[in-house]
């Protein structure tokens, strides 16, 4: 159990798609407006557990149409997203609009985050460690998983509104931007490269 806890938060705390866009989110809008997009991450994280977990993913994904779709639907967005933050100039705020991604932005940016579901099939088809009940392990990997990821998504979001308040030199957030969208060029390379 030890060793998934660990797991969990090392893979939590690396960047990613939620991670990076809740730190701009909050960069850009502040923690009250913040809030929202993280509780949509929240939901659509569980959401995809549970596409993970009852075989809804995999199944998803055997049909080559349909995973070519999620491919390339999922990385035109991330690339969307990173190509914001590449170009925002010297804001760290890269998530400009006339208001703030909310609640449903967070769940469908996680529906079609490829690390959520390499991360989620990673958990929960290894790891074991309660052999005689699948459901409870189950159980308490969920509940692991919510008690690490909740911080630390939490100190992202704190990060964001930090870095922004900081007020940095223009070159200094135009340095923290660029590596915020290799990051994010990161993800979509590693989810192309994906053996399928």
């Amino acid at each position: 159990m030890i060793s998934f806890a660990l797991a969990v938060f090392f893979l939590f705390i690396t960047p990613g798609p939620g991670v990076l866009s809740l730190a701009g989110v909050g960069a850009a809008y502040g923690y009250r407006k913040a809030v929202r997009y993280f509780a949509g991450l929240f939901i659509g994280t569980n959401l995809v557990s549970i596409a993970v977990i009852s075989g809804l993913a995999a199944l998803m994904l055997s049909n080559p149409a349909l995973r070519t779709i999620f491919l390339f639907a999922s990385a035109g967005y991330l690339l969307f997203l990173a190509s914001r933050i590449a170009f925002s100039g010297t804001q760290i705020a890269f998530i400009k609009a006339p208001t703030a991604p909310g609640f449903i932005s967070g769940i469908l940016l996680q529906a079609i985050n490829p690390k959520a579901y390499a991360v989620n099939t990673a958990f929960f088809s290894g790891f074991a460690f309660w052999p005689e009940s699948l459901p409870a392990e189950t159980l308490i990997k969920l509940a692991i998983m919510n008690a690490i990821w909740i911080p630390i998504h939490f100190g992202w979001l704190a990060a964001g509104v930090t870095v922004q308040r900081l007020n940095l030199a223009p070159r200094t957030h135009f340095i923290i931007n660029i590596v915020m969208a290799l990051s994010m060029l990161a993800v979509v390379a590693l989810a192309a490269l994906a053996p399928r």
